[in-house]
This record gives structure tokens, sequence and C-alpha cells, in this order.
């Protein structure tokens, strides 16, 4: 079984070469263009990703994200979100790589079965990094102007937000 499961891939990409050789199409010239073409999309995203790597670097380095994480935690804790999640709900949004950094600390720190470490992993699982997403996609098909889709994702994650806390209280208690 785990044979079968390891040329799962293999055996994929070699019946889509087949099939494209039985329809009489130049295989190795499509891939060659597809690899082109991802190269150019690779190019105009590039700089929108490496700015947004570098503002959550500066970001995290120089304390603001703990300083806004005090700012808003009596708000949040009347949503009946605890404020030591606050720098996660903050930086995921923005980078994936740092909100799983504050994610594992907050699991290692309360532990993986505590209140705190199960919200953390609904939240990492159950949000998106919205930035990062809306560069990447929109930044692909050459979209400069976002108009309502930044205030649309970022809602979409406060909710997520929120049904993660409540659905950890609802299923596991607080």
């Amino acid at each position: 079984m785990d044979f079968l499961l390891t040329m799962v891939v293999p055996l994929t990409i070699g019946m889509v070469a087949v099939y494209g050789l039985s329809q009489k199409i130049d295989v190795y010239g499509a891939l060659i263009h597809g690899a082109g073409e991802g190269l150019q999309i690779l190019v105009r995203i590039l700089p929108a990703l490496v700015g947004l790597v570098t503002a959550v670097h500066m970001l995290r380095a120089s304390g603001a994200i703990e300083m806004a994480a005090q700012c808003l935690s009596p708000l949040l804790e009347r949503l009946g979100l605890p404020a030591e999640l606050l720098p996660l709900m903050l930086v995921r949004p923005i980078s994936g790589s740092a909100a799983l950094g504050v994610g594992s600390e907050i699991i290692g720190t309360y532990g993986p079965d505590s209140y705190l470490g199960r919200v953390a992993a609904v939240m990492l699982g159950s949000t998106e990094t919205t930035f990062y997403t809306i560069a990447v996609y929109f930044g692909a098909v050459g979209i400069s102007k976002t108009r309502y889709a930044v205030p649309a994702a970022l809602a979409a994650d406060l909710t997520g937000f929120l049904m993660a806390a409540w659905a950890v209280r609802f299923f596991f208690g607080s």
C-alpha cells in the first residue's frame, strides 16, 4: 500500500504525458511553455512578496505587534477572545510562517490540549494569510486595485477567529 501511495504523483504525471502524446500534443513544448509563464508570474509577484515578508519581520522585531495586542485586548476579551491569542490574530492575515511561529509558541507555552492551544490550532486552520494570498493571486493576474477584497477577507478572518474560540468552547469547554 505504501508503494502505491508513493507512486501516485509519478503515475499521474505519466498518465497525463501518455494522454497528451495520444492526442498528438507536444507534451515537452507545453511543459516548457507553462514553466515560462510560471516564471513571468513569479517576476510580477516577487516584489509584493519581498515587501510583505520584510514588513512582517520589521513589525515582529520592533515589538509593534505586542504593543497593538495590548491596546486591543480589552475589546477582544469582550468578544470572548483571550488576550494571549492577539499576536496570532494580528500576524495571521499577514504571514503564514510568522503565524505558525506564534501558534507554536502558544501551543508550547500552554500545551496542545489547553483551551488556548486548541483555539490557536483552530485559528491557524480556519483563517487565511489574507495579504499574502491577495498579493499572489491578484499580482498573478495583474490586478492592482483590490477595492472590496481586502475588507471582505479581513472580515472573514475576524469571523474565523471568533468562531474558532466559540467552536473550541462549545466542543471542549473553556
